[in-house]
């Protein structure tokens, strides 16, 4: 049996730093795969350029100057210096596709991990949709409940009336005549 190299291992909160919302999606910067890749945003970014037809809209995307200035104010520790270009977006998708242009054995690792790490925070959404309908459903009953105890509530006030407040009652049986 063969001894595998050591595996690279990037640690999931550097990973997950990383990842941000943009037109709702999640995506990753081409500089801060290009990090994780370790080879320069300008390599990374010629062999997408090579590969376009592999990279639809769904996959990558390059950011409007709005995004972008967006991003820079979010991101505290920013190094951004001098870009000249506008950074590409990529998606979970658009990841997945750069091991088939980036054949390295780091690209090929990392990736692996990166898919890890964006099926992880899929699961955690799924996890928290199911948490949020769960809630939902407790509400709904509740609410429904709450009705309920309005409605005996109700009835009992009625009766708490009509034991305060009696009718009067016809005498049953036979009458008198007072002759």
């Amino acid at each position: 049996m063969e001894k595998r190299d050591q595996q690279i291992h990037i640690p999931e909160t550097l990973v997950t730093s990383k990842i941000y919302i943009v037109r709702n999606k999640k995506i990753m910067l081409d500089r801060d795969l290009a990090e994780l890749y370790d080879v320069e945003t300008k390599v990374l970014n010629q062999a997408v350029r090579r590969n376009i037809e592999r990279f639809p809209e769904e996959f990558m995307f390059q950011l409007t100057t709005e995004e972008f200035e967006i991003l820079k104010s979010q991101i505290v520790t920013s190094s951004w210096g001098g870009t000249r270009y506008l950074p590409m977006a990529f998606t979970e998708y658009g990841v997945a596709m750069l091991s088939s242009v980036l054949r390295s054995k780091r690209a090929i690792e990392v990736n692996i991990q990166i898919m890890l790490i964006f099926s992880k925070i899929r699961e955690m959404l799924l996890d928290s949709l199911s948490l949020k309908l769960d809630i939902e459903e407790i509400k709904r009953r509740l609410n429904s409940q709450d009705k309920n105890l309005e409605l005996v509530f109700s009835y009992l006030d009625e009766l708490i009336e009509k034991r305060e407040n009696p009718s009067p009652r016809t005498p049953i049986g036979f009458k008198r005549n007072k002759d």
